[in-house]
C-alpha cells in the first residue's frame, strides 16, 4: 500500500524569507536574538511552527514554547503547541511558611523568585510568543542562561503596562503579507486599516464585523449584543465598572448582590505568584487572569472566601480570600500584601483583628487577593487573550496611543467584532 505524503505548506513570499533566515540565525550566527514581528493575518503563529519543526525540533522538549502571560500560553495550548509562562521556565519560588502539626501552611513568612541555576540542557531554542507584552527586564532574566530565543510579536499593539520593551523597535524581519486563508476576513481587513491610520467608517464590514453608532442601538439591542459578547473591551476604568454593573442588571442580578454571586466572570487585579492555578505550578492567580467564581462566602473586616477557575483551566483553586471592598463601596479595604486569617471555626479576619482571638485556632493565614467583575475588561487587561465574538466601546481617542488601542482591541476577535463608537 502506498503511504500518503503530507503536502509541503505553501508559504507567502516573506514567510519563505522570514523561514530562510531563522533557519540561518539558528544553525549558522553566534547572536542570541532573533525577533520575528508580524501583523494580524499574517501566518505568525503557523510559520513559527513550521520552521521549529523543519529544523528538528520538538515543541516543548527541544524548543520550549513561553508568553508573559498564563492566558497567552493557553491560546497556543489549545492550538496544539505546548507552552507555559517565562515565569514557570526560568524561575524558581522560595518562600519560608510556617506549618503547624497537621502539615498545614497557617503563614508565609516571605515569597520571592529566584532565577533558576540552569535549564535542561536539551532545551536547544526558546520560542517566546506576544512578545511586545514582555519588558526589558524580563528579557534580561530569560537571556542570561545563553539559549537561542525566537521572539515573536506584532509591532502594531500595545507596549507592556509596566517597564519598557525595546526588541518590537528591532525586528530582523516583518511578516506583513496576508495569508490567502485570511484575506477575506473583515476583522483583519479592520485591523490593517487602523494600523495604517485610516479611519473606520459606520457600517458592516462582512457578515460578521461591524461599526455602528451608540445611539443606534435599542436597549434590547444593547441588552442582546452585550449578553452574547464572549468579551466587552472597553478604555477607561470607569467605563468597565459601568458596563460591569449593567451587564449583572441583565443577568437579573439584584443590586443588592454586592458579592459576586455562583459562576460569575471576575478578573484578579493582584499579582500574587504565592498561589498557582494549577497542580504542575505553570500559572499563578496573576494581574489579567479571567475566570468564574464559586461557592462564594462573605467573611469579616471586609473579606470574603471563594473558589476560582480559570477559563482556561480544568480546574479551580479554593478558599481565596478576597478583598471585598471593591465591591461594597468601589474601593479597595485593605493594602497590598495583606493577609486573612482562617479560623478553625470557619471565620474569617484579617490578620490585625486577630490579637483579640488568639484562643482561636487558625487553620490558614494568606495574602489577601483581589478581583472585579469581568463581563467587560480593559483593552490592556485583554491583551494576550482571545475570544469568538469581541464588542468593542471604542474610546481610543482618550489615548496618546490611540490608534495601537484599537488595533489591539480589534485583533482580539477570532470570528465576530462590533465597534460601538
Amino acid at each position: 500500500m502506498k503511504r500518503e505524503v503530507a503536502p509541503i505548506p505553501t508559504l507567502t513570499a516573506d514567510q519563505s524569507e522570514a523561514a530562510s533566515l531563522i533557519e540561518e540565525w539558528y544553525f549558522h550566527l553566534n547572536t542570541q536574538i532573533f525577533v520575528l514581528c508580524g501583523y494580524a493575518g499574517t501566518g505568525k503563529t503557523f510559520l513559527v511552527d513550521y520552521i521549529v519543526r523543519k529544523m528538528g525540533l520538538v515543541p516543548g522538549e527541544s524548543a520550549v514554547f513561553v508568553t508573559p502571560t498564563g492566558k497567552a500560553a493557553s491560546v497556543l495550548i489549545r492550538g496544539g503547541t505546548p507552552a507555559s509562562t517565562i515565569h514557570s521556565l526560568i524561575y524558581t519560588r522560595e518562600e519560608d511558611v510556617e506549618i503547624n502539626e497537621d502539615g498545614e501552611i497557617i503563614s508565609e513568612q516571605f515569597l520571592r523568585f529566584v532565577l533558576k541555576s540552569g535549564l535542561p540542557k536539551e532545551i536547544k531554542l526558546i520560542v517566546v510568543d506576544e512578545t511586545s507584552m514582555v519588558s526589558d527586564d524580563l528579557l534580561r532574566d530569560l537571556l542570561s542562561f545563553g539559549i537561542k530565543c525566537l521572539f515573536c510579536g506584532d509591532p502594531a499593539q500595545l507596549p507592556p503596562v509596566y517597564g519598557t520593551n525595546s526588541l518590537m523597535k528591532m525586528p530582523v524581519i516583518t511578516l506583513k503579507e496576508i495569508v490567502r486563508q485570511e484575506r477575506d476576513n473583515p476583522i483583519v481587513r479592520m485591523s490593517e486599516a487602523v494600523r495604517a491610520g485610516k479611519f473606520l467608517s459606520y457600517g458592516r464590514y462582512g457578515e460578521n464585523a461591524a461599526v455602528i453608532p451608540k445611539n443606534a442601538l435599542t436597549a434590547e439591542q444593547r441588552q442582546e449584543l452585550f449578553l452574547k459578547a464572549d468579551q466587552i473591551i472597553v478604555g477607561t476604568n470607569r467605563t468597565r465598572s459601568l458596563i460591569n454593573r449593567e451587564i449583572r442588571t441583565y443577568m437579573g442580578i439584584s443590586a443588592e448582590n454586592a458579592l459576586p454571586i455562583e459562576g460569575e466572570k471576575l478578573i484578579c487585579t493582584l499579582n500574587d505568584w504565592s498561589k498557582p492555578l494549577d497542580e504542575e505550578g505553570n500559572f499563578h492567580l496573576v494581574n489579567g487572569i479571567i475566570g468564574n467564581c464559586f461557592d462564594v462566602r462573605e467573611g469579616e473586616d471586609g473579606l470574603g472566601l471563594l473558589d476560582f477557575q480559570a477559563d482556561f483551566l480544568d480546574s479551580a483553586v479554593g478558599n481565596l480570600p478576597f478583598d471585598a471592598g471593591i465591591f461594597y463601596e468601589g474601593r479597595y479595604f485593605h493594602n497590598y500584601g495583606a493577609k486573612a486569617c482562617l479560623l478553625a471555626d470557619g471565620r474569617l479576619v484579617h490578620e490585625n483583628n486577630f490579637g483579640a482571638l488568639r484562643s482561636t485556632k487558625v487553620r490558614r493565614e494568606d495574602t489577601i487577593a483581589r478581583f472585579e467583575f469581568a463581563y467587560a475588561v480593559t483593552c490592556h487587561k485583554s491583551q494576550g487573550s482571545e475570544y469568538d465574538t469581541v464588542v468593542v466601546l471604542d474610546e481610543s481617542r482618550l489615548f496618546s496611543d490611540g490608534r495601537e488601542w484599537l488595533y489591539t482591541a480589534i485583533t482580539r476577535a477570532k470570528k465576530n467584532l462590533v465597534i460601538i463608537r
